[in-house]
């Protein structure tokens, strides 16, 4: 059943990608002409993997710099949009490292990043009693594409990070080109890593994120992957406190110590969990 979107929340991502694509400006009326038109494109599906809880993603994953200014600008939502760019800067001046590590299945021509990595005990990894007593199993309806992971060629990169950001369309938001070069139904996600990188090289950085340049940036490692296990770590020198995990632009998990972590409500575990991409599964109405 083909989807229609029309732009009514903070970012609107998919529907920027949709018609930017076209150069059409992102407005309700140009997406609802999408509609009405009944073009359509297919779309990749993301299957987000913890135990046997699955979460299903279209727009993105991040874990870091960009997840911190999504979900923990939420304390200044009165000041409207203004809340990220306002939020980003206070990131930017108290930045923050996380330990952890990144491991991915390459796209062809990315075979050279990271480290080679065996990954047949770590795909099958069981979790502890007391993750699966916060994880809640979900069983029914669509369960993810089947794919054999310990028999693909991965590869690892070991932190700590500023930034991991997974994106499965081009634009994050409606002035955010966070992965120029993604494609809606190539079957890979872009992976975008920052290591580490000073605080004005870090702002400058952000501030071309309106035309997709900053991937140009030497602290920007930008690689396209099929497969991806993200095993999320405590902040750099401040081994109390964990980091918050965002899919679409919500919460997904969150460590000890972050923004809100007593509700207790998230989907998942602040720990490992990994991502398969299922090649156009969706699909949507486009412009044309």
């Amino acid at each position: 059943m083909p989807i229609g979107i029309i732009p009514a929340g903070t970012g609107n991502g998919m529907i920027k990608s949709l018609l930017d694509f076209v150069d059409d400006p992102c407005s309700v009326s140009n997406a609802t002409l999408s509609v009405i038109r009944g073009h359509k494109c297919s779309l990749d599906v993301i299957t987000i993997l913890q135990g046997e809880t699955k979460f299903f993603s279209v727009l993105m994953l991040a874990w870091g710099l960009i997840a911190d200014i999504d979900i923990e600008s939420e304390k200044y939502r009165w000041m409207g949009s203004a809340r990220l760019d306002f939020y980003a800067l206070v990131r930017i001046i108290h930045k923050r490292r996380y330990n952890g590590r990144l491991s991915f299945v390459p796209a062809p021509g990315y075979e050279t990043y990271g480290e080679p990595s065996n990954q047949n005990d770590r795909c099958t990894k069981k979790m502890s009693k007391s993750q699966e007593d916060s994880v809640k199993s979900r069983q029914h309806g669509y369960q993810g594409p089947e794919i054999s992971l310990d028999s693909l060629e991965w590869r690892t990169i070991d932190g700590p990070f500023v930034s991991v950001w997974l994106h499965n369309v081009p634009w994050g938001s409606e002035d955010t080109m966070a992965a120029p070069d993604a494609k809606f139904s190539d079957g890979y996600l872009d992976l975008i890593i920052i290591k580490n990188c000073p605080r004005a090289s870090l702002l400058a950085l952000m501030s071309k994120l309106s035309d997709g340049s900053y991937v140009k940036s030497p602290y920007v490692l930008y690689l396209k992957v099929k497969a991806f296990i993200l095993e999320p770590g405590q902040r750099f020198k401040c081994p109390t406190k964990g980091g918050i995990i965002d899919s679409d632009g919500e919460v997904l998990a969150r460590g000890e110590g972050t923004y809100n972590c007593e509700q207790k409500k998230d989907l998942m575990a602040y720990d490992r969990i990994q991502m398969t991409v299922d090649q156009g599964l969706a699909t949507l109405f486009s412009p044309r």
